[in-house]
């Protein structure tokens, strides 16, 4: 059997679904629903592979990659998520993911991602299409927002946005390009 697969997902469906799916295609597979759990099997089963959900019951799954690597400096971590932003993809790759997928994927991404032997694609063609102001809006909310750590009255006054207009912009879903 290849070597073990981790997903660490808070979505006790989509994680189960992801495990079985994976064990159907060959793969010894656990899952991890919180930090805590996935750090715990990721000790046990030492995974060549990690599935890895960007918000984790509120907290950030970014946090988990470095330990991550310091159990294995060899696993090839995806990162998912259904908020997908630049700002996040970039801290991802930086912090040592070999790829950032947004939901809903398929299976065969997954799989590629893991494959690719010399990190993450950075040579992915531009868009046709530039980005649309909507869309680069959220996409520098995403980034000072990280830069506070997630402090939503911090990343208002960055903004000089009041904190409420912000809330009510981060509770939409991302603007599609």
């Amino acid at each position: 059997m290849p070597d073990p697969t981790l997903v660490i997902d808070d979505d006790a469906t989509f994680n189960a679904v992801l495990v079985r799916t994976l064990e159907r295609r060959g793969h010894e597979a656990y899952g991890a629903a919180d930090p805590v759990s996935a750090l715990a099997m990721a000790r046990e089963t030492v995974p060549a592979h990690v599935v890895l959900d960007l918000n984790l019951n509120g907290s950030s799954g970014l946090a988990l990659i470095p330990q991550l690597l310091v159990i294995n400096a060899d696993c090839r971590i995806v990162v998912l998520t259904g908020y997908a932003s630049i700002a996040t993809a970039v801290d991802a790759i930086k912090l040592g993911a070999v790829q950032y997928l947004a939901k809903p994927v398929e299976i065969e991404a997954i799989l590629a991602a893991f494959a690719i032997d010399d990190g993450p694609d950075l040579e992915t063609a531009a868009p046709d299409e530039p980005l649309s102001v909507d869309r680069l809006e959220w996409e520098h909310i995403q980034r000072v927002l990280n830069e506070n750590d997630g402090n939503i009255s911090a990343t208002a006054r960055a903004l000089r946005m009041h904190r409420r207009t912000l809330q009510r912009k981060l509770a939409k879903r991302p603007v599609r390009t």
